[in-house]
This record gives C-alpha cells, sequence and structure tokens, in this order.
C-alpha cells in the first residue's frame, strides 16, 4: 500500500491538481491533515477534490476558523481576512462537511494530525528538534504525521538515540523505531521553496519520501488577487515564505 500524504492545501486548486496528478497511478489513496481552506481563492473545488478521493481527512485551525469552532481573533489580520472570506463562500452542505472532520484519526499504523497530537486542538507548531520529540507521548502509534507549520521534517526515536532531519528527505523506516513526520504543505510552502510539497508513504516499502511540485503560481495568484483577498497571500506563493 502506498499513501499521498497531504497537508494545508488551503485552497490552492492549481497546487492540489498538480500533486494529485504528480502521484497518480502511483499511490493506492490519499490523507489528508487538514486546512483544506483558508488564503487560496479555491475553497470548494479543493473541499470536494479531497472529499472524493481521500481516505481519511483531519480538520486544521482553518476548518476550525470557518466553521466557527474557532474564534477569528485567534488567527493574525491576513488569516482572519481569508477565512471571513472562506465562510462567506461555503454553502450548508461544504460548511457541514468540514464541521465533521475529527481532530485525529488513524490509518494503518499512523496517527494523523494537523498539529501536535499532544494537544490538538491548540494549534501548536511542532518545529524544532525539542518540540518534536516532546510529543512523542501523545501518540501509541508507530508513525504519526502532521501538518500546520508548512515545512517538512521529521524526528525518530529508537534504541540507537533520536534522530531529526528537515527540508526534503527520504527515509526508510527502520524496525524498533517511531517516527513523527511533517509532510509540509501543498498549497502555501513556507520553506523557501515555491513548488507545492507532500510525501508518499510506501507501507510496503517501509518508506517516507518528500516530493516536491511545480505548479501554476502565476493563476493561484491571480485568482487570489481577483477575489479581494489580501495581496500578501498571492504574492508569498512567489517565493515560498
Amino acid at each position: 500500500m502506498r499513501y499521498a500524504v497531504l497537508s494545508d492545501i488551503h485552497a490552492n486548486l492549481e497546487a492540489l491538481r498538480a500533486v494529485l496528478a504528480d502521484c497518480r497511478g502511483e499511490v493506492d489513496g490519499a490523507v489528508c491533515l487538514g486546512d483544506l481552506v483558508g488564503y487560496g481563492a479555491d475553497p470548494i473545488p479543493c473541499i470536494e477534490l479531497l472529499a472524493e478521493r481521500a481516505v481519511a481527512l483531519v480538520a486544521g485551525n482553518h476548518e476550525y476558523g470557518v466553521t466557527g469552532k474557532l474564534a477569528l481573533g485567534w488567527f493574525n489580520s491576513y488569516a482572519r481576512a481569508a477565512a471571513a472570506w472562506t465562510a462567506e463562500q461555503l454553502d450548508v452542505d461544504h460548511r457541514a462537511y468540514l464541521g465533521s472532520l475529527a481532530l485525529t484519526a488513524l490509518v494503518a499504523e499512523a496517527t494523523l494530525v494537523h498539529a501536535s497530537p499532544s494537544r490538538p486542538d491548540e494549534w501548536e507548531y511542532l518545529i524544532t528538534a525539542e518540540e518534536g520529540f516532546d510529543a512523542f507521548s501523545a501518540f501509541d502509534t508507530r508513525l504519526c504525521f502532521i501538518g500546520h507549520s508548512h515545512r517538512p521534517a521529521y524526528w525518530s526515536l529508537g534504541a540507537t538515540g533520536p534522530v531529526w532531519g528537515s527540508g526534503a528527505f527520504d527515509i526508510a523506516l527502520e524496525s524498533g523505531r517511531r517516527y513523527l513526520v511533517n509532510v509540509g504543505s501543498v498549497g502555501q510552502p513556507r520553506d523557501r521553496d515555491p513548488r507545492a510539497c507532500y510525501a508518499i508513504w510506501d507501507r510496503t516499502a517501509r518508506r517516507i519520501t518528500i516530493r516536491r511540485v511545480t505548479y501554476d503560481v502565476a493563476e493561484a495568484r491571480r485568482k487570489i488577487i481577483a477575489a479581494g483577498l489580501p495581496r500578501l497571500l498571492a504574492d508569498r506563493l512567489e517565493n515560498g515564505t
């Protein structure tokens, strides 16, 4: 079994389509770690694509924001404007669908969560080595996939000691070790690489690989500006910040 593991699509339809095309025919299904919406101009098409293709989805803070589960005052001004705009685009069915998503899910030997498995509804960022290793006590599975920071990274614990890495990686899953993996962001990377980012989880080969995919950034930017969303949300797509 092979899965595409996606997170932080952020209503970027061009990036999502490019990622799905990149893994077409190579995976048995997709899982999504939340933040389907927010920032970008295509929330409904992104929701529908993932609802159709993903075998499991969990909620991110932007799902909570647009469905009223998280006060918009929690967000910075740019994210708040995007969340308010997105909420206006959603009909009753799409809003109900997003509101029904759980904070965590299990797929085989993996826990899925948007932010931290320790306190999923507090939306903590796991970025440093220490932050990631502290979260291992909060999940019992061999693997835990996360998003939220928009930066790919992995943490591993086992008898030979802790291992931490960030950026592009292709790791073999060793017996006796546990892993926490951030798969980066499909729709709004923040690691200074503007290409869409996701992971391939190959359960048969026991590997997790980060992939980067080029997409039509110019079109994604054009749609954001045309929708009247903050221009910063368009401009940051060009340099991956």
